[in-house]
Order: C-alpha cells, then sequence, then structure tokens
C-alpha cells in the first residue's frame, strides 16, 4: 500500500485525477479500454470534475458504480445525479459506456444479478476493474459495505444488496471484486476519518474498509485524516 498525504482536500482531488488518468492512458494502450468504478462524496465531485477535463480518447473509458442508493432519478441521494453533474455532463462519454446501478428495478435482488452481468460483459468473466475508486466512512464503511451489514459476508457475487443504511436501500459492489481490481485508490480526507484510516492501513478487519484486499493501493489523505 502506497500513501501520500496533502495538505487540503483540493490536493487530494487533483493529484487523485492525475492518479486515474495515467490509469486510464495505461489500461487503453495496454487492453483498448478503461473501466474504472467511482464512489460517492464531495471529494469525488471535485476530483470527476477535473477529470471531465483530461484529455482522453473518452470513447475507450467505461464508468461503472462502486454502490448507489435507492432513491429516485435526479435525487441528491443518489450517487449517479452528482456523477452526472461532475463528469458525465462535461466529458464526452459515449452513453452506452456509463453503467448505471439501476436501483429503479423494484427486485433489488434481481438488480444485483442484472448488474453483476452488466460488469461481465465490460470486464470479462469475472469481471476485473482498472480501478476502483473507494471513500472511507466515519464508521469504517467503505462502498456500502457497513458494520454489521449481511453484504460483508458475501463471497459468491459480485454485487449484493445492502441497507437500510442512513434510511436508504443500496446496491454495492462486494469484496471478491474489489480485490480483483488491477488499482483501488482511497481518497479520504476529513479529521473525522484519522481513526478509521489508522484501521485501514493496518487492515484491521474491524472495519469493513479493513477487509479490502492492500494489494496495489494507493491511499490520497488530507492532513486531518492522517493526523495519528
Amino acid at each position: 500500500m502506497n500513501i501520500e498525504v496533502f495538505e487540503t482536500p483540493d490536493e487530494v482531488a487533483s493529484h487523485a485525477t492525475r492518479q486515474i488518468a495515467g490509469a486510464a492512458r495505461d489500461a487503453i494502450a495496454a487492453r483498448g479500454r478503461f473501466v474504472f468504478a467511482v464512489s460517492g462524496g464531495r471529494t469525488p465531485w471535485q476530483m470527476l470534475r477535473a477529470l471531465a477535463n483530461e484529455e482522453l480518447p473518452w470513447n475507450l473509458v467505461h464508468v461503472a458504480q462502486v454502490d448507489e442508493r435507492v432513491a429516485p432519478v435526479g435525487d441528491a441521494d443518489r450517487n449517479l445525479t452528482h456523477l452526472q453533474a461532475s463528469l458525465l455532463d462535461h466529458a464526452p462519454i459515449p452513453a452506452n459506456n456509463i453503467h448505471a446501478m439501476p436501483v429503479d428495478n423494484a427486485d433489488l435482488a434481481a438488480a444485483a444479478a442484472a448488474y453483476a452481468q452488466t460488469l461481465a460483459e465490460v470486464a470479462g468473466t469475472p469481471p476485473v476493474l482498472d480501478l476502483v475508486h473507494l471513500g472511507l466512512g466515519a464508521d469504517g464503511h467503505t462502498a456500502s459495505l457497513v458494520p454489521g451489514d449481511a453484504s460483508l459476508a458475501v463471497v459468491d457475487r459480485d454485487v449484493a444488496v445492502a441497507g437500510p443504511y442512513q434510511g436508504r436501500m443500496r446496491l454495492t459492489l462486494t469484496y471478491p471484486i474489489l480485490n480483483r481490481a488491477r488499482q483501488v485508490l482511497w481518497v479520504v480526507t476529513g479529521a473525522d476519518k484519522c481513526g478509521p484510516l489508522q484501521q485501514l492501513l493496518d487492515a484491521d478487519p474491524a472495519i469493513p474498509a479493513g477487509r479490502v484486499s492492500q494489494a496495489n493501493v494507493t491511499v490520497l489523505a488530507d492532513r486531518p485524516a492522517a493526523l495519528s
């Protein structure tokens, strides 16, 4: 695991943008496409808005979701709403390359299975994502893998139903697909992440984030999150 610490969330977002753009160029040169999965959160919105200004072969970029809340289209609770506003409205990504979690499906188990199939079609069987961006909650959660949730125990599926958490059911990527990713990029900001960040660095299984593989991992954190 490689950790880099910056003074401000703006610097974290800027460096994350450059890392994603570099990974995209490398993946496209090696395999002809770049498949990356994005989490929610405020720092990532800034990161993704800057990413939209990068000169990339956007027709070869595929964007997936790490997790999504069950909420109406356009709702502020939907990660897709902010992904659309920060990246998708500004970068020339073909509509067919945007792979949104189908949380509008009333049958969430079927929705999870359908999304797993979508990822297989885009990233192989089993799907191997080129880069997964993850955030870290103050309670140690990542994606929608939250303390005590049944999705933590899923080992035979790449997508699971999670929740309720903070009032919403969710779809989430599971440990198997997260741990197959070629790269994992953690973006961690804020003093409330200080304790969980240390647990993450220690691979502490007491928090969900600590159970993600530390192979091919970069952590970008701001100074308040990194102070121990």
